[in-house]
């Protein structure tokens, strides 16, 4: 790996670190501030809130509305992981409506411009229980 290869590697780390730091300890506006204005959110899956949703406020309304119908809370972070290209974290939350309980695996990829989180693709452990989760909320 060359220096400039190594030295975006450790800036993309230091971003999903900033951003992790902020989720752990629940500072929403530290969490908002870490997003790229035009970050875009891609949920897989097959449920209304799943697809991509571009631009901060949508991204923003999905995580809500996602948070909302899920009852998700941080439970840890696993791993945080950075290369040139992309940044990396694997997270365990936990998932209560009231209809479902349950706790997850979830990998967050992130793709990181001007210093900004600026598009996340996430992948979770078991897709089919968090489209029940979504359905029966």
């Amino acid at each position: 790996m060359s220096n400039d290869e190594s030295l975006r590697a450790a800036a993309n780390l230091a971003v999903v670190r900033r951003y992790v730091e902020a989720w752990k300890s629940g500072d929403l506006a530290a969490i908002f501030a870490c997003y790229h204005d035009d970050f875009t959110l891609h949920y897989g899956g097959a449920h209304s809130l799943a697809g991509t949703h571009a631009g901060k406020p949508a991204a923003l309304a999905a995580l809500a509305e996602f948070s909302k119908r899920t009852g998700r809370k941080l439970v840890a972070i696993l791993d945080v992981m950075a290369g040139q290209e992309r940044a990396v974290v694997i997270a365990r939350e936990h998932f209560d409506n009231g209809a479902l309980i349950a706790d997850l695996e979830r990998v967050l990829v992130y793709r990181i411009a001007d210093g900004l989180l600026r598009e996340c693709w996430l992948h979770d452990a078991d897709q089919p229980l968090i489209d029940r989760f979504l359905a029966v909320s």
